[in-house]
C-alpha cells in the first residue's frame, strides 16, 4: 500500500486545522484518496519549520497550502496528470 498523497500538518485545538481537516477529508473522500495528519507539536523540527503557519497541506510531497485549504485548488492538484 502506498503512502497517502495528502498530508495535513496541524496541532490540537487549532480551529483552522479543524476546518482544513474537514475540507481535506471531503475532497479526498470524493476522489477516493487517502490523507494523513501529523501534529507539529509532536516534533520540535516540525514546530520550528511550520510555527504559526498551521494548518499546512502537502500534496505528493510538496507544500500545497497553509492557513486555509481551498477545496477547488486541492481537487485540481489531485486530479492533475
Amino acid at each position: 500500500m502506498s503512502a497517502p498523497r495528502v498530508r495535513l500538518y496541524g496541532r490540537p485545538g487549532c480551529h483552522l486545522c479543524d476546518v482544513a481537516r474537514e475540507v481535506v477529508a471531503s475532497v479526498c473522500a470524493e476522489l477516493g484518496e487517502e490523507f494523513d495528519e501529523v501534529s507539529v507539536d509532536d516534533d520540535p523540527a516540525l514546530r520550528e519549520r511550520f510555527g504559526e503557519e498551521v494548518p499546512v497541506t502537502f500534496v505528493d510531497g510538496r507544500q500545497h497550502d497553509f492557513w486555509r485549504v481551498d477545496a477547488h485548488r486541492l481537487r485540481a492538484a489531485l486530479t492533475r496528470a
